[in-house]
């Protein structure tokens, strides 16, 4: 019988410890995914680390060990207690069910399987007893999506919510460690006078790029035939999705901006409960999990990406209420879309289901 204790920082192990996989282990979601389980002392007996063909035999350190990297096949799941996947859809629709038939829970960062019915798709911090009706495969929602929930669930909670209405402004890091590279030599490149080539960005298998060094790139995904890109509609159907609100009134603009971690959401939202005011939101903000409230105009203190890359945590500032709508509100949130956009917000869900006991 494994038996736990909550620590500050995680769970520490009484016992035997799990069987965990991370499926893309040396992409910039999987190394921050190794690097938090170490953080947090996650209850480890067993670690396997897969990747592609191409990077099997590679080495990677956990807890001062060296791991050699296997490649990811079914049988690799044998034995497996929970496997962490962020090796893109394509994979995680390949191997993932065969993880589950091997028994592991599969804790999945793509977008293969979010809207699935009877997967979970869960934000400990909003939805986290969803977690209770898995069958095999959990869903890691858009990052995007996580850091405004998790701001916008105790003002749900406390007053009600029925409109909301996001623009975004992504990190280049969402789309990967080439497209990081590339705009650090399109940088280089118009600094220097010469020509910007771009080869990723705003879609890798788009016919057209352009480059994101010293550019706005209103396009994150193709665009459906709504007008609408996917990532636009990830974040409308996730949210009412993880707040079981179906009727929920939700508009997203989906925009890319020369930065390398960290996004930034500028959020409207219209409440219920009328008579409420900055004061009441600040309150429900600062005694809320998951969040730290930044919001002094006056000090010039309000989130940024720059100093909120590396922390675990959504920060939310220049909370205002709207001056026509009696029942509106502005927010700007902030988050490192590699943790709790992703890697973070994986671990935070094995965390769960070692305390929910449901593995």
């Amino acid at each position: 019988m494994r038996q736990w204790i909550q620590a500050g920082r995680g769970f520490i192990v009484k016992g035997n410890g799990y069987h965990v996989a991370i499926v893309g282990a040396t992409g910039a979601v999987g190394t921050q995914m190794l690097s938090i389980l170490e953080q947090r002392q996650f209850p480890i007996e067993t670690l396997t680390l897969l990747s592609s063909a191409r990077s099997a035999g590679q080495t990677l350190q956990y807890n001062g060990q060296k791991i050699t990297i296997q490649e990811a096949t079914p049988d690799k799941f044998k034995g497996v207690d929970i496997a962490l996947f962020s090796a893109g859809g394509g994979v995680s629709k390949k191997l993932a069910p065969a993880a589950v038939e091997h028994g592991a829970i599969v804790i999945d960062n793509t977008s293969a399987f979010r809207m699935d019915e009877g997967v979970p798709l869960v934000v400990p911090e909003v939805n986290e007893k969803d977690l209770q009706q898995h069958k095999g495969i959990i869903a890691n929602p858009n990052c995007s999506t996580i850091q405004m929930v998790v701001a916008l669930e105790p003002i749900r909670q406390a007053y009600g919510l029925n409109k909301v209405v996001v623009s975004t402004y992504q990190a280049v890091s969402g789309a990967g460690i080439n497209a990081i590279d590339e705009m650090k030599d399109q940088s280089r490149a118009i600094l220097a006078g010469e020509e910007a080539k771009a080869n990723i960005l705003p879609v890798k298998g788009a016919d057209r790029h352009y480059p994101i060094a010293f550019n706005v790139v209103p396009q994150i995904d193709v665009f459906d035939t709504n007008g609408y890109t996917f990532e636009e509609m990830k974040m409308i159907n996730e949210t009412k999705k993880i707040m079981h609100m179906p009727e929920l009134k939700v508009s997203a603009t989906c925009v890319r901006l020369p930065v390398e971690t960290g996004h930034s959401e500028s959020v409207y939202i219209e409440v219920d409960e009328t008579g409420k005011n900055v004061a009441d939101l600040h309150q429900l903000l600062e005694n809320a999990p998951g969040i730290v409230l930044q919001d002094a105009p006056n000090e010039q203190l309000y989130p940024m990406p720059s100093t909120s890359a590396g922390k675990l945590e959504v920060f939310v500032g220049r909370v205002r209420r709207d001056l026509d709508e009696e029942n509106g509100f502005h927010l700007w949130i902030v988050s490192d879309n590699l943790l709790k956009g992703a890697a973070w917000n994986s671990v935070q869900i094995a965390e769960s289901l070692v305390k929910l006991k449901l593995v």
